[in-house]
This record gives C-alpha cells, sequence and structure tokens, in this order.
C-alpha cells in the first residue's frame, strides 16, 4: 500500500510539474518570439528561419523555469492534499512525515538530473544550432526592408539609401555603399528594382554610375544595367557564438577554475578561450552544473507544510512564512550566481552555500518530525 501511494504522489507531481512547464514555457515563448521578430522586420530572415530559431529556443526558456515551476508544483500539490485530507490518509496508513519528505526529495533529485541536461547540454545545442542557422541564412526577405529616405544596414559590408519607392514596386535614386576596409565602392542608380525569389535574388541597377577607389587610384564608369547580386551578402545579425551557447565540454576545457584540460574538443572558430572572459565562462559553467542543486533545498522547504494540519490556527500564516522563504531562495539562488566568481571567496560560498543550507534546514524540519 505505501508503494502505491508513493507512487501516486510521484505521478501527481510530474504530471502537474509537465503540464506547468509546457503551460509557462509556452506563455514565455510567445512573448519571446514577439522579440525575436526583428530577425525577419530589421535583419530580412525569412519566416522559415524565424520559427525554426524561436523553436530551438524553447529548450532555452525551460531550463531557466524549471525550479520555479517545480516549486509552484509542490507548492500545489502538497496543499491540494492537505485540503482534500489525504495526508491525513497516508499518516493514518502509518507513512511517517519523514519517510514522505524522503519520497519529495527522490523526486526533487530526478528534476536536478532533468535541469543538469538542459542547461547542460540540450539548451546549448539547440542555441548554438539556431546561431549556425542564422550564420548560414541569406537575406531573405530584403524587399520588405527597404524603407524610403532612410539608410539600410540589414546586411553585412553593405549600406543602402533610397529616396523614392514607386506603386509598381520600382525604386528612384538609389545609392549603395560596398565599400570594404581597403577598396571604396560606390553606386548611383536612377532606377532599380529587387529580384527577390528562390532562384534569384538581385538589385537590377539602371542608368547609373559606379565609383571605385582603392589607397593609389579612382575609376569610374557608368551603366545602363547592372546586376547586383544581394545573395552573396549575410544578414548582420550577430553569428558569434555567445559563451551560452557553447558546448560544456568546450567551457570546461577553458575553464581555469576545473582541471579539464586538454579535452581535445572542437570548438567554434569564432570561439577563444581568453582570460578576460574567464569569469564569464565559470559563471555560466556554474548555472549550468551547480545552480541545480538548490531544487532539492526547495523540495524540503516544501515539505514544512506537511509539519502543521489545516485545522491548526497558525496553519495560514505557516504556509505564507514558507511560500516567502521559498522564494527569498529562488532570488538567492539566482542573485549569488552573478557575483559567484567575482573572488575565491565568493566561489567558495557559491558552491558550498546549498549543501551547509540543505543540511540545516533538513536538521531543522528532521528535528520537527522525528516523534511524528
Amino acid at each position: 500500500m505505501k508503494k502505491l501511494i508513493f507512487r501516486n504522489i510521484a505521478k501527481d507531481t510530474l504530471i502537474f510539474f509537465t503540464i506547468m512547464c509546457f503551460t509557462v514555457g509556452t506563455i514565455v515563448w510567445t512573448l519571446q518570439a514577439v522579440n525575436y521578430f526583428d530577425y525577419v522586420s530589421q535583419d530580412g530572415h525569412g519566416l522559415k528561419t524565424y520559427f525554426t530559431y524561436i523553436l530551438l529556443n524553447f529548450p532555452k526558456i525551460i531550463h531557466r523555469i524549471i525550479p520555479f515551476i517545480f516549486f509552484i508544483t509542490l507548492f500545489y500539490i502538497l496543499n491540494e492534499y492537505e485540503n482534500k485530507n489525504e495526508l491525513q490518509i497516508f499518516w493514518t496508513f502509518g507513512i511517517s512525515k519523514i519517510d514522505f519528505a524522503h519520497k519529495i526529495l527522490l523526486i526533487s533529485i530526478a528534476i536536478t538530473i532533468l535541469q543538469i541536461c538542459f542547461g547542460g547540454f540540450l539548451s546549448p545545442y539547440t542555441q548554438l544550432k539556431g546561431r549556425e542557422m542564422l550564420k548560414n541564412s541569406n537575406i531573405d526577405l530584403f524587399s520588405s526592408l527597404i524603407r524610403e529616405g532612410k539608410f539600410i544596414n540589414a546586411a553585412e559590408g553593405l549600406t543602402i539609401f533610397i529616396e523614392d519607392r514607386n506603386q509598381d514596386g520600382s525604386f528612384s535614386n538609389i545609392f549603395l555603399d560596398d565599400s570594404s576596409k581597403s577598396v571604396t565602392k560606390m553606386i548611383y542608380a536612377k532606377n532599380g528594382v529587387i529580384i527577390d525569389n528562390d532562384n534569384r535574388k538581385v538589385f537590377q541597377l539602371f542608368d547609373g554610375k559606379v565609383i571605385n577607389k582603392d589607397k593609389t587610384k579612382v575609376n569610374t564608369f557608368e551603366f545602363d544595367q547592372i546586376d547586383f547580386n544581394l545573395a552573396d551578402y549575410r544578414s548582420s545579425t550577430i553569428i558569434a557564438p555567445k559563451i551560452q551557447e557553447i558546448n560544456s565540454l568546450v567551457l570546461l576545457d577553458c575553464s581555469n577554475f576545473f582541471s579539464f584540460k586538454n579535452l581535445k574538443i572542437s570548438k567554434p572558430d569564432t570561439f577563444k578561450c581568453r582570460e578576460s572572459i574567464m569569469p564569464e565562462i565559470n559563471q555560466e559553467i556554474f548555472k549550468r552544473f551547480f545552480k541545480p542543486f538548490f531544487i532539492p533545498i526547495i523540495a524540503i522547504l516544501s515539505c514544512f507544510l506537511i509539519i502543521t494540519p489545516k485545522s491548526n490556527y497558525k496553519y495560514e500564516r505557516n504556509k505564507k512564512i514558507i511560500f516567502l522563504v521559498i522564494f527569498f531562495t529562488l532570488i538567492l539562488s539566482e542573485g549569488s550566481l552573478r557575483y559567484s566568481t567575482t573572488s575565491v571567496l565568493a566561489t567558495t560560498l557559491y558552491l558550498t552555500i546549498p549543501l551547509i543550507f540543505f543540511l540545516i534546514v533538513y536538521m531543522f524540519f528532521y528535528r520537527n518530525v522525528k516523534y511524528v
């Protein structure tokens, strides 16, 4: 009977946790997707690229909300059990409160492993895939970026100015700056039209002039028609991977805090192990592999809800106190991470506080329920 009861607790907890993760995750993902729409409206990426990119960012959102969702799940489940008198049934069947807490801790360990998997491996992998997709993506919706009387810098290394946009979709008085560090290249055309489809992506320019200037000479020639190939240009979107998108093994190999050197892991070409970014690298490692250990603390704090029955006049007061303490713990886990690499002392405190905090809370809980 005890195994059946504990199996039911685990099932209720995990089902509610999963539903909440996808519900809250979808809400956050939708709000974030609106912010990412600049990749279409300003950088010229196609809708397929946009939707694929935001889908690849969904694991990152799940990783960030797991501790909060687990807190809400335990608080809701334990309150529901108490309101429906199910906890009293557990005690009647001989289940001790310390055994009940141990089962909740086992669930919390499973959630901790889940968050490490998401944060340490899945989330960086999908984010890096999304960044590589942006890197390899051409400007799919270039024509939609053109605005009258504005300089357009959607493509890297290319500036376009259009004076007028005609009703037939063509443009008048066009200026293009295709300069590099060593050569200045400017094109002026009286008229032009963009051919933007799967087969061709060119800016057809009519009746204009090209000016090429290097360090020693200036070349100028006029043209009746010239096709300016837009397919050769990439978006100005940042394509270098951020630290949170780098493989965990690469970060461990790079870190000066851990001894995982010479792992022979292939690194992105744009990522270099520099001393100046070492605090950010160590902080990212802590976030992926050490921050999840606050989850068992959330679990044992939530178990204080089972100490006082709802018939006790202190029940509502204790419930509010427990809620605030757990909420403060979540803030502590986020806030302390920001200062975890500022000094050796800060790093030591960050790595030891979860264990010390857990032992203190567990001993206090055990003292209150050991005879119950």
